[in-house]
């Protein structure tokens, strides 16, 4: 009998990685289910099958099978998607039988160790654990050469979520906590989950009751070194060692201030903000350590350890409920203020979310040299993300998914769309990327950020922008604030003309937009020299109202005022604005319009559109040699310079 083809499929993969209250959750997430997936590979090759798509990481099953060769993985790698070539005796329902034993291992090994003590007096607690750990997974396989079989397959949706009575989770919205407690009660429910925090410490907050797939995402850190399960097809599953301690948001958005403070101050400055904030906040309950620029700016400060960075902040420090002692709390201030570094952290980070653009063709046509690129591309990108300061949630296949600090996140995008270009072009083939970033304010719930990323991504850089774009979105605390998206061609800085090209001699991985908030921050801060050319404060405050006076009222319109016309004009208003204030050599009127020509370009929207050849083109409109058309539109969008202004203030205002 020849071969067959199996394909497979683990979930809920949103619902399980994206409900997270904090980054560990997250991390959590996904970590767990790349461990699951992998179980499941190992579980295809022990019954003599081959993985086929994508490359299986031999290193990840190796430390899953107890052969602990290489670096100990951290983040998830192995796709919730496969397929794999099989023999005559395959047993599929060997795979989805390993999947859920490997959960359950994971499971009872949290449950013994967390839970089983203090749930004696609750008899309901152990029946709603079971419930919820055998109810979760949705598995999905199918035999056959045509990748759609799956698809299908999922469609059935054979699996239904167990109904859920009681008081609910805390964090996966639906599923019920475990105290069993039939209807809200503040002082019954206390008395089943104070004694769980006193145990599990700061891993578990005063106002959280969590089910049992959430508690088993917050608490398996601690013990997964202990999971041990012999699974079908003669193969025992093992765990490793993994830390703990996750870079919360809050770490993020402070690692690079917390990095200038330690390599510009003395260590007696150091020292004390570094007891200032020691009543405030266990100094080992931070994992901004584990983050490239922190570690290095550390390095040979001996007798120095990180401040939480819960406690650089002043909105931290004046919440009564963080913060209960407001003479401590003081204190901190008063060492933060005593520093030289007079700015104070910016309160945002930034969630990236990457994805390859239109496999499919590609792979029917190219199979195992996309695998091979693949392979590639993801063994680098835990590096290129630790040199950006962030840290790796998920990297696998063409997927991507990190936390990095504000400052970090458009040059690491634009590292990893080269490297992804570079992967592909080393087989001889073509492939694209989008990006989605998000900067968030500390303040905006973790879960709406990272559900809206793939909205980001997929409807705006991809649908909207014609794929291989980036699309960047701010959140602030009273929701979103601005949105702007650009074709990567159009975006970078000295981007070749073709997915297949190779990079220019010397090239920066960054964006235009980049380079106008460095040179707005850098020409703002030198604001008393008098000669800087700058962008002035007072320009971007009224730059909108000057859109508005130039585009078109409906969108079908010609623009009232055609592009040398509107540049003109608002080179004037720039000249208006005070930039010539003080000045000996005034600023021209071609001066003016050679420093706002490049922000007037970030700022009207451009589609990428393939295939150009079978589009009527308008004037002056050229096909790149490959045959794509990016096509400018009429209207110009506030949001971009926006968005150099946040960047510039680091989304402080002033």
């Amino acid at each position: 009998m020849t071969d067959r083809t199996f394909h497979f499929t683990l979930g809920p993969v949103q619902s399980f990685v994206a409900q997270a209250r904090r980054t560990r959750d997250f991390w959590a997430g996904s970590f767990l289910l790349s461990w699951l997936a992998g179980a499941a590979m190992q579980t295809v090759i022990a019954q003599k099958g081959t993985i086929a798509f994508p490359t299986a990481d031999e290193g990840y099953l190796g430390w899953l099978r107890g052969k602990e060769s290489g670096k100990r993985p951290r983040q998830g790698s192995i796709p919730n998607r496969f397929k794999a070539t099989i023999g005559e005796h395959f047993q599929p329902v060997l795979v989805e039988r390993a999947v859920r034993d490997a959960w359950r291992a994971v499971a009872e090994t949290v449950w013994h160790a967390d839970l089983e003590r203090h749930c004696q007096r609750y008899p309901d607690s152990r029946g709603i654990w079971d419930r919820q750990i055998d109810g979760f997974w949705e598995i999905a396989w199918a035999l056959g050469e045509d990748d759609a079989l799956l698809d299908r397959r999922k469609n059935w949706r054979t699996q239904l979520a167990p109904d859920e009575a009681g008081i609910k989770c805390s964090v996966m919205a639906g599923w019920q906590e475990l105290s069993g407690l039939p209807a809200p009660d503040a002082e019954a429910l206390d008395a089943f989950w104070q004694p769980v925090r006193a145990d599990c410490g700061r891993d578990l907050a005063e106002d959280e009751t969590l089910c049992a797939i959430a508690f088993v995402k917050r608490r398996f850190p601690h013990y997964f070194a202990q999971v041990q399960a012999d699974l079908p097809g003669g193969w025992t599953l093992h765990g490793w060692c993994v830390n703990p301690r996750t870079p919360s948001t809050l770490d993020l958005a402070a690692a690079p201030w917390l990095a200038r403070v330690v390599r510009q101050e003395s260590a007696a400055a150091l020292l004390r903000l570094q007891e200032a904030a020691r009543p405030l906040f266990p100094p080992g309950d931070s994992g901004i350590d584990r983050l490239r620029c922190v570690k290095e700016a550390y390095r040979g400060r001996d007798g120095l350890t990180q401040p939480n960075s819960s406690a650089l902040f002043s909105h931290v420090l004046d919440n009564k409920k963080e913060c209960s002692n407001p003479a401590v709390a003081r204190e901190m201030k008063q060492a933060i203020k005593a520093l030289n570094l007079k700015e104070h952290p910016s309160p945002f980070y930034a969630i990236l979310l990457m994805d390859g653009d239109s496999l499919g063709e590609l792979l029917r046509k190219s199979g195992v040299a996309v695998s091979k690129a693949l392979e590639i591309f993801t063994d680098q990108v835990p590096d290129i993300v630790d040199r950006h300061n962030g840290f790796l949630i998920y990297a696998g296949g063409d997927d991507v998914l990190a936390l990095l600090p504000l400052e970090d996140a458009l040059q690491c995008a634009a590292a990893i769309r080269q490297c992804y270009r570079d992967a592909f072009a080393a087989q001889n083939l073509e492939s694209t990327i989008s990006a989605a970033v998000e900067y968030a304010h500390v303040k905006m719930p973790l879960t709406r950020i990272l559900r809206d990323a793939h909205q980001l991504l997929d409807e705006v850089a991809k649908e909207q922008r014609g794929r291989d774009s980036i699309a960047v979105r701010v959140w602030k605390p009273g929701g979103r604030a601005l949105e702007w998206a650009m074709p990567w061609e159009r975006a970078l800085v000295g981007s070749p003309p073709h997915p297949n090209s190779p990079p220019r001699e010397g090239r920066a991985h960054s964006l235009k937009i980049e380079q106008l908030a460095a040179q707005f921050a850098r020409d703002d801060a030198a604001a008393k020299d008098k000669e800087a050319d700058r962008f002035s404060s007072k320009f971007f405050y009224k730059i909108r109202e000057h859109f508005d006076l130039f585009n078109p009222v409906q969108a079908a319109e010609t623009a009232i005022f055609n592009e040398q016309e509107a540049l003109s004009l608002l080179a004037v208003d720039y000249l208006a604005s005070g930039v010539n204030e003080g000045r000996s050599n005034k600023l021209k009127i071609k001066e003016a319009e050679h420093l706002i020509q490049p922000l007037l370009e970030q700022c009207r929207p451009v589609v990428r559109y393939l295939d150009g050849k079978s589009m009527t083109l308008r004037p002056k409109e050229k096909l790149e040699a490959n045959g794509i058309l990016f096509r400018k539109h009429e209207r110009l969008e506030a949001d971009g310079a926006l968005l150099v202004r946040f960047l510039a203030h680091k989304g402080v205002e002033r």
